[in-house]
């Protein structure tokens, strides 16, 4: 219920309803957006937040990014309004309550659930993360369900709040220290005092582990700075639960944030044991342990090298004395000396060495005058052959030694199987030089009708694994990152080309070093191709293989293979027909939106690479002027039809149609 006086009013264009709950930062709010009567979510903060200018500018600032965001597993970010004393986030409506009711009501889930839980927050986090969005303050409170929520079906599992609480901390963090929940804070945000996008890989370890036990890993006894300090020294309890998940709840809570999995990279493995995990029941909530093992680290115990007679302690701490023992550290650092050379005096009781024997002359030696005779009796032989057979040596001339062509350069050309739907072209050629055993390789990328951006994928290697280790490209590159990119092919490389305009080719150079088979006729061309040909299947290979999770979206400008456009089923008169765009990549349908329409904002990293951006994207109506096309690029519905689709054409890929949805008036 509304306090009287209460005005509703929220900007031009939303009224208040009622209030659904408050949080650290707010109060969360039901309303309406008075111009689509669509029920909304909004977020009054706090008043404090609203007279400090700097944090007000920042969040007009980041309005853009956090107004794009588009994945279905995070609440999306309509609106900003700041209004008088309001400064409020309108967001989308997510009706199934928060993960912290399902606990409260539960205790625990089974393992599949909570895998399932997981794994979508992990890939909400990884598209943020693409655009340099982080969370900071992963926790069941955060993740707000549907009422389906159990099906595990794309969107029924949002993240709430993204970059919110980074905007906050930030400007809190400077004046009063550290700001977080204890029993979520990363090792690092205690230890180093910030926290970037390892930090949130970490948060969805801690909620899992909750998920399972029903109580976070580092709950207990003791103050908040005990409960925080727990994730830097101690280990968290072990759980019951399969060796496939028990791994990967081992990697996400990993204390050193390097050796984390990417966001991207622990959905997909999370997924992948999930099959490891379905049909086992959930855990009894957990006790929490009288101790904490103590962690493997960061603790470095300095210790010097100590008798194993334990020598009794020094008089006072100025004396000298034996090394007080500091306990059984998890990780030692032993300090040692470096070892001497013994040094032996001369001693004038010991025995003389041997004298040596007087050397005998050269000229002399018995050994060297019996070489010098043999070679003379030799020499007089030969003579004597030649003499005797008048120099002819039929042998010789009968079965000569065959000569071995030297080998020649090699060259070759390979055109690229991959047929990329986005109209990237690539033409392979090779030139090889016998006597560096040096190759040259060059990439010929074109784009068809759209301009292109990378990176693009090579894999340098056959299919029996070999790979060149000396490679040295002539373009920005770097190794392919399998945590970041989920794709795993030995010696791969990410490859920066650019934008490459439509109609245009851009060359890329490598050389290495390549030991080929030469054939008896000295000819290396044969081998040469079927390496280049080896490199070829390799590459699309990896760009090709249907079992990465439909969340990779890496290397999009080879691995799209086209687009699902997204409509609600029926609309009214009047209203806007919001459609949403996603790829499609050899594992299926991608789970991040690459295009909506009225959305602001730098374009999704996809649109960007196969498109351009939003100007590669055209959209038509199959039933205008029922349904049509605005100059602004949204689809409006004027007027009553049963069947109606809309069309969208991305880049260079043909034209595809969405499901047929219906327009209907208010009140029929």
């Amino acid at each position: 219920m509304q306090p009287e006086g209460f005005d509703d009013a929220l900007g031009a264009s939303y009224r208040l309803l009622d209030r659904l709950g408050e949080g650290a930062s707010g109060e969360v709010w039901r309303a309406v957006d008075k111009r689509t009567d669509e029920i909304v979510a909004t977020k009054l903060l706090r008043r404090e937040h609203l007279a400090d200018r700097d944090l007000v500018g920042r969040f007009v600032q980041e309005r853009s990014v956090l107004t794009t965001l588009r994945h279905p597993a995070v609440v999306a970010v309509r609106d900003l309004v700041v209004e008088g004393e309001r400064l409020a986030i309108v967001m989308e409506h997510v009706d199934g309550g928060s993960l912290r009711d399902v606990l409260r009501e539960r205790g625990t889930l089974t393992p599949a659930l909570a895998v399932d839980v997981a794994a979508a927050v992990l890939e909400g986090l990884a598209s943020a993360h693409q655009r340099d969005v982080v969370h900071r303050d992963v926790k069941p409170d955060n993740v707000l369900l549907t009422r389906d929520w159990e099906s595990g079906e794309p969107g029924s599992v949002k993240l709430v709040d993204f970059g919110i609480a980074r905007i906050i901390t930030d400007r809190q963090r400077t004046a009063t220290g550290l700001l977080g929940t204890p029993e979520y804070m990363s090792p690092e945000l205690l230890t180093r005092g910030t926290a970037e996008s390892p930090a949130d890989v970490y948060g969805v370890g801690i909620m899992l582990y909750e998920l399972l036990a029903g109580r976070t890993p580092f709950a207990g006894p003791g103050n908040e700075y005990t409960i925080a300090h727990r994730h830097v020294t101690a280990e968290p309890p072990p759980l019951d639960v399969p060796a496939p998940l028990a791994a990967q709840l081992e990697a996400l809570l990993e204390k050193d944030p390097t050796r984390r999995p990417s966001a991207a990279a622990a959905a997909v493995a999370l997924r992948g044991a999930r099959a490891a995990v379905a049909g086992t029941p959930a855990l009894a909530p957990q006790a929490g342990p009288e101790d904490f093992d103590t962690a493997r680290g960061p603790s470095t115990v300095v210790r010097g090298l100590t008798p194993e007679t334990p020598a009794a302690p020094s008089g006072t701490d100025d004396e000298p004395g034996t090394p007080t023992d500091l306990g059984a550290p998890g990780q030692q650092t032993i300090v040692r000396p470096m070892q001497r050379r013994t040094v032996v005096e001369e001693d004038d009781d010991a025995p003389a060495a041997p004298a040596r024997r007087a050397a005998v002359p050269g000229w002399k030696d018995p050994k060297l005058i019996g070489v010098v005779a043999a070679a003379l009796v030799l020499l007089v032989g030969a003579v004597l052959f030649v003499t005797l057979t008048g120099g002819e040596d039929d042998a010789s001339t009968e079965n000569p030694t065959p000569e071995v062509p030297a080998a020649g350069p090699a060259e070759a050309e390979q055109p690229s199987q991959l047929q990329a739907a986005s109209g990237l072209g690539l033409e392979r050629a090779a030139a090889w030089d016998p006597e560096t055993e040096q190759v040259q390789l060059t990439l010929t990328y074109s784009a068809d009708r759209a301009p292109l951006m990378g990176p693009v994928l090579e894999v340098l290697a056959n299919p029996d694994g070999n790979c060149p280790t000396d490679v040295d490209w002539d373009v920005p590159q770097e190794p392919n990152i399998v945590s970041t990119t989920s794709i795993d092919a030995p010696c791969a490389w990410a490859l920066d080309v650019g934008t490459i305009q439509p109609g245009q080719t851009v060359q890329l150079q490598a050389t290495f070093t390549l030991p080929l088979e030469v054939d008896e006729g000295g000819d290396a061309s044969t081998a040469l191709q079927e390496w280049l040909a080896g490199v070829d299947e390799t590459t699309t290979t990896a760009l090709t293989d249907p079992g990465l999770s439909a969340a990779v979206d890496s290397y999009p400008a080879q691995r799209l293979l086209g687009i699902s456009v997204d409509v609600p089923s029926s609309t009214f008169i009047e209203r806007v027909v919001p459609v949403t765009v996603y790829p499609e990549w050899p594992s299926g349908t991608g789970t991040v939106a690459i295009f909506a329409t009225g959305s602001s904002g730098d374009p999704n990293s996809v649109l960007a690479a196969v498109a351009g951006g939003t100007d590669g994207v055209s959209l038509s109506s199959s039933c205008a002027p029922s349904v049509v096309v605005t100059a602004a690029g949204l689809v409006s519905a004027l007027s009553q039809v049963e069947d109606c689709t809309v069309g969208v054409e991305l880049g260079n890929l043909p034209e595809t149609a969405s499901a047929p949805f219906a327009v209907a008036f208010r009140d029929s």
